[in-house]
């Protein structure tokens, strides 16, 4: 009987030892009239006390250039990562930036690929070509320890993170320049599981409808 007693209790000792469940967070962005949000940064950052992952090593990122787009539209950045802008069209292409986060010009021949530009300064960064009026794209660089960016359905998540308290920030590019960035505070349970999280962005129309001279904005 003492034998079967304490092989009873050793599966509780060992449940009650078990560290504490990673939990999901999900975001939910919509323009406040129903239609969801592409193309949102979702920006976490530990309120207190949770321990953010070590930084990543920097990255290269390729910005494409075909069918006079640049592809993607919304590249999102660490701090020290670099951007190298690719030429795919059979058309010479003149990119540049004036942002405060990143200031460059570079023009391509079809074929050919910008050198490596490093990126320091968090911030957004509009791209423009000179030549194509209607190309524009957007380089985000951020610090924060955790970011994920909307799909075509609004929706963003960011996984297995450690439980506790959160301040959630997010940036669109059709946000008004100088608007802070909405923010609020989530908390995710010791036991696991998914926080579902709505955020409603005002937007201003999308530049790409509506192409012609000067409609980059910084």
């Amino acid at each position: 009987m003492r034998t079967r007693a304490l092989a009873m209790l050793i599966p509780w000792l060992t449940l009650g030892a078990m560290p504490a469940l990673a939990g999901d967070i999900e975001v939910k962005f919509d323009d406040g009239k129903g239609k969801p949000v592409a193309d949102a940064v979702l920006l976490l950052r530990p309120a207190a006390g949770q321990q953010a992952p070590a930084p990543k090593q920097h990255t290269r990122h390729v910005i494409d250039q075909r069918m006079l787009m640049f592809q993607p539209y919304l590249q999102v950045f660490r701090p020290g990562d670099e951007v190298v802008f690719r030429n795919s069209d059979s058309t010479r292409h003149h990119v540049y930036s004036f942002s405060a986060a990143g200031k460059f010009e570079f023009v391509l021949a079809p074929a050919q690929s910008s050198p490596p530009f490093r990126l320091d300064q968090p911030g957004a960064i509009a791209v423009g070509c000179n030549i194509h009026d209607q190309m524009i794209a957007y380089l985000y660089v951020t610090d924060a320890p955790w970011v994920a960016q909307s799909d075509a359905s609004g929706k963003a998540a960011i996984t297995a993170l450690p439980p506790g308290d959160y301040h959630l920030q997010a940036w669109q590019p059709r946000l008004r320049p100088g608007t802070p960035l909405p923010t609020q505070r989530v908390h995710v349970d010791a036991g696991g599981g998914t926080v579902t999280v709505s955020v409603s962005l005002r937007l201003l129309p999308d530049p790409r409808l509506r192409a012609g001279p000067g409609h980059v904005h910084y």
